[in-house]
C-alpha cells in the first residue's frame, strides 16, 4: 500500500505541473517561469495541441486518473487487486510512451526544451517504476496467498 500512496503523491505533483502548463496554454498565466529553458517555444508550437486539446490538459487528465486509481488502490478492498495493479501499470506505461514521444518532438522537431515538460517526463517515469514495483508486489502477494 505504501507504493500506491507514493504513486498517488507523485501523481498529484504531476497534476500540479500539468495544471501550471495548462493555465499558461489557456492564457490564464502570462509568462512561464522556466529559467534557461524554452518553455514558451514548446508551449506555443503546433505540437502543443493534440486533437484540438492542449497537451497540458491531456496531462492534467492523465495525472488525475493515475491519482484516482492509485488512491483507490490504497483502500483495503483493492489492496491486493491484480486488476488495479495492472491498470496502474498500463496507465503509467502509456504515460512513459507518450512522454517519450513528446520529448522526441522537443529535441528533434521543435528544437527547444521545456524544463517543466522534462519534469513531467521524469514524473511519468517514476510513476511507471512505482506501478511496476506494485505489480510485482501484488503478484508475489497473490502467489503467496494461493499456496
Amino acid at each position: 500500500m505504501t507504493r500506491r500512496m507514493l504513486t498517488a503523491l507523485v501523481a498529484l505533483v504531476g497534476l500540479f505541473v500539468a495544471a501550471y502548463l495548462a493555465l499558461y496554454k489557456l492564457g490564464v498565466i502570462g509568462t512561464l517561469s522556466c529559467g534557461a529553458g524554452s518553455c514558451e517555444t514548446v508551449q506555443l508550437s503546433s505540437w502543443a495541441t493534440f486533437l484540438g486539446i492542449p497537451v497540458a490538459l491531456w496531462g492534467v487528465g492523465y495525472y488525475a486518473v493515475v491519482f484516482g486509481v492509485a488512491f483507490a488502490g490504497v483502500q483495503e478492498r483493492w489492496s491486493a487487486s491484480r486488476g488495479l495493479a495492472l491498470s496502474l501499470l498500463a496507465l503509467t506505461g502509456w504515460g512513459v510512451i507518450y512522454s517519450a514521444w513528446l520529448t522526441y518532438l522537443e529535441l528533434f522537431v521543435i528544437n527547444a526544451i521545456c524544463r517543466w515538460c522534462v519534469v513531467s517526463a521524469v514524473i511519468a517515469a517514476v510513476l511507471f517504476a512505482l506501478a511496476l514495483s506494485d505489480w510485482i508486489g501484488v503478484r508475489r502477494l497473490r502467489s503467496t496467498l494461493d499456496v
